[in-house]
């Protein structure tokens, strides 16, 4: 009971029916402002009765705006309001997914990124930035289920003022997670709030150890800058890039469940256009391939002469024959493609000179009937047997092509030959094989995006941008809720599969970006600005530091840096993050670490069994964390094993999820089964994949090996 005589589960009762009062009008008036945008559909339709051509233009952009405006309320609708500010004032606000105003224009709901929000994240008790009580509201559809109130000023406190729960932050982590990365909307702490409300100019760095939210600082930054430069970073557009495709699909909803669809998201396997690559190469090959010496490598074979090519040319003409052999024609290609010329560019240029070179051997042997030199080149570019040599002698060669050359040993060795090492030429042996069959793994990529920047494409006619409205010249149409839908989302932004021209670049898991991969980002990055976002005792990469910050500082240009760190682990219980924590500081004893902030009492669980027991083993564990919690439950394993553990839960229910060490980046789940972590630490960097996989639980860990890992040899359970 309080003073006045009143129960808390009363007192709470009250202040949900206050704040559901609140709710209902803000659900009544969303309603009202859809059925307007219908409204304004139905309307537009109609302006086509007019006849003329620029009342159907009219009704394009009605119809267009009003199905922008629909979609936004609909993607909108759960949880809508999540906070409420009771200022020193007096005034009152209440904080949102999106601003909504009453029929006076008065503020009903305050969009979470305007800056008048600002206070619901950045207030505390040490600067309350004029707020006296921070409250946060739990709901569930249309209906509130809960609140949470911080009194951040009781000096300012009118009397009367009610004060329940205590906060919702810890409530919120508790939560189960679904197959989707949740956002934090209604949870965003004050460190992270800096780091979203950063100057979207330059370049903002956020660093941060597990379970710190770095993730969803990135995406809500760039939700952000969307609502706070709609036109430039719209327009221009953002582009999301993220480790694996795994990751990328986990953190899909975010951005739509924070009203914005418009940014692009690819992993780095798919980040160029015409390729999807999920194969991972080993830590050595990996790290040859993403060093920046490898364009050199791949600019030697982007100049070489094609495997299958002709070596020698023969034509009769005139009854003479003419005849430029290997070496002339050798000579011909590499005076028309210079170090710096783009192969496919200077086509033309070799065809040139090829011409060049039979007509001076057509005048020193004095062809009979030999006609003026542009008659030659007629003659010859009608014969069929001479288009044929020049296609095959000086091909439009695509970069995958070019790459498939360097599974051949001998031109593998040619190309590196003083750029690579012995050994890793040797290393490299071997991991393009698979190119013709499997396609490329993650490295290749942007090799195979290095290649196109070295090779250059024909020219191509300009491409019209259709419009999604168009149904036929002189009439535009849509028809279905649907189609006016998917037209709207359409017609907001159009872009190439290889856009090069994007306002903002966000980068997750950038400790593990190589040099080269870099370079790839870099290059639809020119005129961005960035958020970059990442944790160097995370780092898988295993080549030289110093040329990887040398990369990065080249795609990032001189833009300003805005840093921020961020402290707190909300991810992991204590107990799970201590086993972490050990294992990183085997190898950096000095490296500062986040604070996991709630405990659960449960401590992680170690099963060594032998080899012909693992695969019943890992089932069992993991069937055990299926029962124990209500979200995901990741089983994490070497990678090499991945499909073979994948076999043995294949009967499991579809919360499971299968996943590589790498692959597990930047994931969360309620419970993880680690498979062999000792085959995972094999070296430092496998020691950092390991406290990775380690920091992925937010309630159960189980490890199932067939040998003791724990550093020093001390295993538990």
């Amino acid at each position: 009971m309080n003073e006045a005589g009143v129960s808390e589960t009363t007192v709470l009762q009250q202040e949900i029916a206050l704040e559901q009062e609140h709710v209902d009008r803000v659900y009544t008036r969303l309603a009202e402002l859809r059925r307007d945008a219908s409204r304004a559909e139905r309307e537009g339709y109609r302006m086509s009765g007019v006849g003329t051509f620029g009342s159907l233009v009219e009704r394009d952009a009605m119809v267009f705006h009003a199905a922008r405006r629909r979609h936004a309320l609909d993607a909108e609708h759960e949880g809508l309001v999540f906070g409420r500010l009771d200022r020193d004032t007096g005034a009152t606000h209440y904080v949102g997914r999106m601003g909504i105003r009453d029929e006076s224009a008065q503020p009903l709901v305050v969009d979470w990124r305007a800056p008048a929000a600002a206070a619901f994240y950045r207030a505390t008790p040490a600067e309350p930035l004029g707020v006296v009580r921070r409250r946060m509201i739990q709901s569930r559809r249309e209906r509130v289920t809960g609140i949470s109130d911080d009194l951040l000023d009781p000096e300012a406190a009118p009397p009367g003022m009610r004060v329940v729960g205590d906060g919702a932050l810890l409530a919120g982590l508790s939560r189960a997670t679904g197959p989707g990365m949740r956002d934090i909307v209604a949870t965003i702490q004050r460190e992270q709030d800096e780091a979203i409300r950063s100057p979207a100019a330059g370049v903002t760095i956020v660093t941060g150890g597990p379970g710190t939210g770095k993730t969803a600082v990135a995406l809500h930054r760039a939700a952000y800058l969307l609502y706070s430069d709609r036109n430039r970073f719209a327009g221009g557009g953002v582009l999301v890039v993220g480790p694996s495709g795994v990751f990328v699909d986990y953190i899909s909803t975010v951005l739509p469940s924070l009203g914005e669809d418009t940014a692009t998201l690819r992993s780095l396997g798919t980040l160029v256009a015409g390729y999807r690559a999920e194969r991972v190469d080993s830590g050595p090959v990996a790290a040859v391939k993403g060093s920046l010496r490898m364009r050199r490598v791949l600019e030697r074979a982007s100049h070489d002469a094609p495997p299958d090519g002709p070596t020698e040319l023969r034509l009769l003409y005139q009854g003479s024959l003419l005849r430029l052999e290997a070496a002339e024609l050798d000579r011909i290609r590499h005076r028309a493609l210079p170090r710096g010329a783009r192969r496919n560019e200077v086509r033309g240029n070799g065809f040139d000179a090829v011409f060049d070179a039979l007509w001076a051997q057509a005048q020193r042997l004095k062809v009979r009937n030999l006609p003026e030199k542009p008659e030659f080149e007629s003659e010859l570019a009608d014969r069929g047997d001479f288009r044929a040599f020049l296609k095959a002698w000086w091909p439009r060669l695509t970069p995958m092509r070019v790459l498939r050359w360097l599974a051949t040993p001998e031109r593998l060795r040619a190309y590196a030959n003083g750029i690579l090492s012995r050994d890793e030429i040797a290393t490299l042996q071997g991991s393009f094989d698979a190119l013709a069959d499997s396609g490329p793994t993650i490295a290749d990529v942007a090799l195979l995006d290095e290649l196109d920047e070295l090779m250059g494409r024909p020219r191509q006619p300009a491409k019209r941008n259709r419009s999604p409205f168009h149904v036929r010249d002189g009439v535009h149409e849509v028809s279905t809720y649907a189609d006016r839908q998917a037209a709207a989302r359409a017609q907001q932004v159009q872009r190439d599969d290889d856009y090069r021209e994007y306002a903002h670049v966000v980068v997750d898991e950038a400790q593990d970006v190589s040099p080269l991969q870099w370079r790839m980002i870099g290059r639809r990055g020119q005129y961005a600005s960035w958020t970059i976002v990442g944790d160097p005792a995370q780092t898988a990469w295993p080549g030289d530091q110093a040329e990887l910050d040398r990369a990065r500082d080249r795609a990032l240009g001189s833009r300003r840096r805005h840093t921020f760190a961020l402290t707190t682990n909300y991810r992991n219980s204590a107990e799970i993050f201590a086993v972490a924590a050990s294992v990183i500081r085997s190898v950096m004893p000095d490296l500062p670490l986040p604070a996991a902030v709630r405990s659960t009492g449960v401590d992680p669980l170690d099963v060594v069994t032998d080899a012909a027991s693992l695969p019943d083993a890992i089932r069992e564990a993991a069937q055990k964390q299926l029962a124990e919690v209500a979200g995901t439950v990741g089983v994490i394993t070497p990678a090499e094993r991945r499909a073979e553990v994948a076999g043995w839960l294949a009967e499991l229910p579809g919360r499971l999820q299968v996943v590589s060490a790498l692959q597990a980046k930047g994931m969360e789940y309620d419970a993880v089964v680690l498979v062999e972590p000792a085959e995972i630490a094999v070296d430092r960097a496998g020691v950092r994949t390991l406290y990775v996989a380690l920091s992925r639980a937010t309630q159960r860990l189980t490890c199932v090996g067939t040998h003791d890992w724990r550093p020093g040899g001390a295993s538990a359970g």
